[in-house]
């Protein structure tokens, strides 16, 4: 099946930031979790897939299409959340969906209307009566309410409570469901992409540390308990990120290379997150 998403060596320079080298391709039927500190070129990134901004090198393409010069029917398939609301104030979400339902050509009425229930939004309040949460739902329901293949959030799950982000971490699953569907997630709620992403990307100050299948990375690093002495012992390439208190060395292994028998304790994704930032490597 067509991947729903490729980048390859793309790169955006402002003045004092650059964007350089990203690379990583999103398989339909899965979810990418995006990681990475503020300021990192999360967002700029999805702009430049949005073709909302120029790149400057390298390659996108959706489906199979550059994004630069996709059809507008194309568009049709991809649902957008970015980190703030779009939509006027004084709007309720019955007249979000008639002005939707005149841009769409795929809209969902039916679909949009489950979702504002499952949801718990109020389709006759105006968004400046909505919280930040609510907001947010609203934006995803108008996202996943036509013939959405790839989903793009930004921080959607930003401002939510834990009972209301876990219903929205269940309904992406379910969005999920149909194989020809994907999901591209930036988030700083680490626990929730480690609940649902089958690949993390992780961008630090505009360079690309890794891409990798979750599983993968969890299970290929550990965490070593020891003296610096200890440390020393193991292969060059194998430490990748090393914290010093008083009590000893707390450092992130690659297990494929350690010596077999190295006692290591299992590993987060915010653990290996912060070890590589810390590192940079």
């Amino acid at each position: 099946m067509q991947d729903a998403l490729k980048l390859r060596g793309v790169s955006k320079r402002y003045q004092g930031f650059s964007l350089e080298d990203v690379s990583l391709t999103l398989p339909s039927g899965c979810i990418m979790g995006f990681i990475g500190e503020n300021g990192a070129g999360k967002t700029t990134t999805i702009k430049l897939i949005l073709d909302m901004i120029r790149r400057d090198g390298g390659s996108i393409e959706v489906f199979g299409k550059d994004c630069r010069t996709m059809r507008r029917s194309a568009w049709e398939n991809i649902g957008v959340v970015l980190d703030s609301c779009g939509f006027s104030e004084e709007l309720t979400a019955v007249h979000v969906s008639r002005i939707m339902s005149g841009i769409y050509k795929s809209w969902d009425q039916q679909e949009f209307e489950r979702l504002l229930v499952n949801y718990h939004v109020d389709r006759n309040k105006r968004v400046k009566e909505y919280s930040r949460g609510m907001k947010m739902k609203l934006s995803l329901a108008v996202a996943m309410a036509h013939d959405t293949r790839l989903l793009i959030l930004d921080e959607a799950t930003s401002g939510l409570d834990p009972v209301a982000r876990e219903e929205l971490l269940d309904s992406f699953q379910d969005f999920i469901q149909d194989e020809r569907r994907s999901i591209f997630i930036s988030s700083h709620i680490i626990s929730d992409l480690e609940k649902i992403s089958d690949y993390i990307t992780f961008i630090h100050k505009g360079r690309l540390l890794f891409s990798e299948e979750k599983d993968v990375l969890l299970e290929t690093h550990g965490l070593f308990h020891g003296t610096r002495e200890g440390l020393a012992e193991l292969p060059e390439g194998a430490v990748a990120g090393v914290r010093e208190s008083a009590f000893g060395v707390e450092a992130l292994v690659r297990r494929d290379l350690a010596p077999g028998g190295l006692p290591l304790d299992k590993v987060g994704l915010e653990d290996i997150m912060l070890f590589y930032s810390r590192e940079g490597k």
